[in-house]
């Protein structure tokens, strides 16, 4: 929490944010008291439209989100873009980026990269992200479940094999912190020797890439 974010927070009229319980408790934590507004992804629609009304009445308002950065695989998108199409302000506040601190600290190649979020669910559709992706000659991030992580580095290696390198992230900046960096088929061998709860980032490193 920086100290830009604090002062954010304590001179905001309001905050919207995805779990009202989560946000409750940083709040307390720093002893600050604001309204809070749910703002997830099964309201995020009908609430853009409130909080976009709000704004332009003159409150300020502070997005946050649980964990991460707002509108990256986050609900926020809806928000920011109606803001931007009514001339409303939109202060980005950095913060943590779960793909940008596990590509930092991967060991792959960061020069340029293509963050893709989540993939879809359903295995073949999984393989045909793999399939259209085998010859990119940039990093892929994309995020998983604790659910499908084994799954999807099973469908990698199906489709690119066991030799290509890849990067495990989990839990990046809590207490169980862990990265796996290597050869998919070794990556997948510790992941299995491993805790698979919390969240993942997983990297691929391009075709020609050798650790």
């Amino acid at each position: 929490m920086s100290f830009r974010a604090l002062e954010l927070l304590r001179s905001c009229d309001k905050v919207a944010c995805e779990d009202t319980r989560v946000t409750g408790r940083l709040l307390q934590q720093f002893d600050i008291k604001k309204p809070i507004l749910s703002y997830r992804e099964q309201n995020e629609v009908a609430r853009a439209e409130e909080l976009a009304k709000s704004l332009q009445a003159g409150d300020s308002i502070a997005l946050v989100c649980d964990a991460g950065t707002p509108t990256l695989s986050d609900p926020g998108f809806r928000l920011v873009r109606t803001c931007r199409k009514l001339g409303i302000p939109v202060v980005p506040i950095p913060g943590p980026c779960a793909a940008i601190a596990a590509l930092s600290a991967s060991g792959l190649p960061s020069n340029a990269f293509h963050f893709v979020g989540f993939l879809p669910p359903k295995k073949a559709a999984r393989l045909r992200f793999f399939e259209e992706n085998r010859v990119a000659c940039h990093t892929i991030i994309l995020y998983e479940s604790c659910h499908r992580i084994e799954k999807c580095v099973d469908d990698l290696i199906e489709v690119l094999g066991e030799n290509r390198c890849i990067c495990i992230a989990r839990e990046i900046t809590k207490r169980h912190e862990t990265f796996l960096t290597g050869v998919a088929c070794h990556v997948r061998e510790q992941l299995r020797e491993r805790s698979t709860k919390g969240e993942f980032v997983l990297l691929i490193a391009p075709e020609d890439f050798v650790l």
